[in-house]
């Protein structure tokens, strides 16, 4: 598609005309944080989706968590973990994996509520996933459902740098080399229960400062496009 060839903030302005008013309308007319922005004054929301399976378009969003980051530093205290109600049963076997029931989801909030929520937090800043395929598109296609527009943001995708740094020692990539959980040891960081969207997004904020640093040993003196995947 001619859009893959295009800058971010083009994108972003794309949408932005598409947009119908309200909260992606808003989100969308704040700026991006620029790819020089020293790493040091990066504003970051590390975000975890859990989702009924990994199809954008026939899936659905049943929780997110984040924790957002400040000047290269973890703010435990924006640390925020929400369900999110869906109009159908929850597969069985997905279930298994993130054990949110049809009961627990039922107490959370709509789609609606929960993307205004997320866009607000979201607005001018970076976003920090492990494995961007997820977050990016079951967001993206929740806002032009409603909205009418995509979700535009600049990304920094633990998966990614984990692969740039596995091929720049010339290691082999084994299978599962690269999930969240089998990342971490390599940086002795304690192990979390998997698949809660809330300690998951706190994993990733982790094993990125384990990453950065080793990275670039001078984290100010570096720059956000250091790291950028999107």
């Amino acid at each position: 598609m001619f859009s893959r060839f295009l800058s971010l903030d083009s994108l972003r302005k794309r949408a932005l005309a598409k947009a119908e008013p309200g909260i992606l309308h808003d989100y969308l007319s704040t700026p991006l944080t620029a790819k020089t922005t020293q790493c040091q004054q990066l504003s970051i929301v590390s975000l975890d989706l859990e989702t009924t399976g990994l199809d954008p378009h026939k899936d659905k969003i049943l929780s997110f968590g984040l924790v957002e980051m400040n000047h290269m530093t973890i703010k435990l205290e924006t640390a925020r973990h929400q369900l999110i109600t869906i109009d159908e049963e929850i597969p069985e076997e997905s279930a298994v994996i993130h054990q949110i029931t049809d009961d627990q989801a039922a107490t959370g909030v709509s789609i609606h509520d929960a993307l205004q929520e997320l866009l607000h937090h979201m607005a001018g800043k970076v976003m920090l996933v492990h494995y961007s395929a997820i977050e990016q598109r079951f967001i993206s296609a929740a806002c032009e459902k409603l909205f009418g527009a995509p979700f535009v943001i600049p990304i920094i995708d633990t998966l990614v740098l984990a692969q740039r740094i596995f091929e720049h020692r010339n290691h082999t990539i084994q299978p599962g080399d690269l999930r969240l959980f089998n990342l971490r040891p390599r940086y002795n960081l304690p192990n979390y229960k998997a698949h809660n969207a809330l300690s998951d997004a706190v994993a990733t904020a982790e094993l990125f400062l384990a990453m950065a640093s080793e990275m670039v040993p001078q984290l100010s003196q570096c720059q956000l496009k250091r790291f950028l995947t999107r």
